[in-house]
């Protein structure tokens, strides 16, 4: 299955394979003497990753997929980078460039450049699992032996740490340094990154709480999502202060801001609906619901498109992924697609090829929707494809 997908910004990819000693005498026992990698000294390994492994280009269109894997007694996950083929016309069949083990089975992922305690900036990933402390990768390290090393911790102690699974991440794209994380402990915390520490702990829920996400207008506003049934948003500077609060009627999948607007987010419920609500009008039955098509079963994913103002994706455990107009507040379908990935755990656009939909489910298997190949997409918002 896939439990989370990241995509990564084109160009800070630089991978750096790393040469395990047994590679490494592999190698050489190949070679011999005239191992064109060893270096003049015959002490020192030069080996040059585009002769070793597939480069990555600055034009490349990357993406993450988080695969928990459970063989007998032992449990683990897999962080899979894929590379999309770079002909728009096919982009649905990506390549697995490189794999990371890692220890822990990963639920949700967030990416992020900010340098990790005074170190340079990078390509970094956010692992939060069924461990109760969130793993930061270096995912331009490929391991020799394929078990990756996370570069930070954040709560390897029981002083600033969660104490159950991490269920959300939101990094903040403007103070670059702070993340969010959601747990199964009922807790929200907000950590520096630089300094490795939690900052702020809030105990707003009273059960599970699955998402979080950050205003992209107003960075300092932050949502929570929880199977109480509630959205909380606080100022995280203020944790104290009471902020808002929408009782819902079922337990919450998911959230999003609208990033074409600062005052609007969505929010998916195991029921099959989604509502849509303004933050203007802070009261509990404010904003509208639809039963997005009649799903049937939960919606479990979000995504607004970064480049079309109104348009909506929603993923649901009925296997299918729908597009909604919301204009007017009035939503309507647009399109509906199933990827054939059973039941859909996570979907998300990018932004930098906007009507690109990545889809993960419970098969296992990724699936890009390229809205570019969909006629009534395409005459609806072709103003807004590249």
């Amino acid at each position: 299955m896939i439990s989370s997908i990241s995509w990564v910004p084109k160009g800070v990819s630089k991978p750096v394979i790393y040469m395990t000693k047994a590679m490494k005498d592999v190698l050489k026992e190949f070679y011999g003497d005239e191992d064109p990698y060893l270096s003049k000294d015959k002490n020192e390994y030069d080996y040059d990753y585009e002769e070793l492994c597939n480069p990555i280009y600055p034009t490349d269109s990357l993406i993450v997929c988080a695969r928990p894997k459970v063989e007998g007694s032992d449990s683990f996950g897999i962080l899979e980078v894929l590379r999309l083929n770079p002909d728009i016309r096919h982009p649905a069949s990506p390549f697995t460039h490189h794999e990371i083990l890692i220890s822990a089975l990963p639920l949700c992922l967030a990416w992020l450049d900010c340098p990790l305690q005074g170190g340079e900036r990078g390509n970094f990933l956010a692992v939060g699992s069924m461990k109760p402390n969130i793993g930061i990768f270096n995912i331009d390290v490929i391991p020799g032996d394929g078990r990756g090393e996370p570069c930070m911790v954040l709560g390897s102690t029981e002083d600033d740490g969660h104490s159950d699974a991490v269920l959300g991440l939101a990094w903040n794209k403007e103070y670059r340094n702070i993340i969010a994380s959601a747990s199964v402990d009922k807790q929200v915390k907000i950590w520096d990154v630089v300094s490795g520490k939690c900052e702020i702990t809030m105990t707003d829920h009273s059960d599970k709480v699955q998402a979080v996400a950050w205003n992209l207008h107003s960075p300092r506003l932050l949502l929570s999502g929880s199977f109480d049934g509630t959205v909380f948003l606080k100022d995280g500077r203020m944790p104290s202060n009471d902020g808002c609060e929408w009782k819902l009627n079922a337990k919450v999948k998911s959230l999003a801001w609208d990033p074409h607007s600062e005052h609007s987010f969505v929010v998916s419920l195991a029921n099959g609906t989604v509502r849509l609500i303004d933050v203007r009008t802070a009261k509990s039955d404010s904003g509208s619901e639809f039963n997005a098509n009649e799903h049937g079963k939960a919606v479990t994913s979000v995504s607004y498109n970064p480049s079309a103002p109104n348009l909506l994706a929603t993923g649901s455990e009925d296997e299918t992924v729908k597009l909604w107009d919301l204009s007017h507040n009035q939503p309507s379908c647009v399109a509906s697609y199933s990827p054939k990935v059973g039941p859909v755990f996570c979907i998300s656009f990018s932004e930098e090829d906007p009507f690109f939909l990545a889809i993960g489910g419970s098969k296992g298997n990724l699936r890009i929707w390229n809205l570019h190949q969909d006629s009534g997409i395409s005459q609806r918002y072709g103003n807004y494809m590249k």
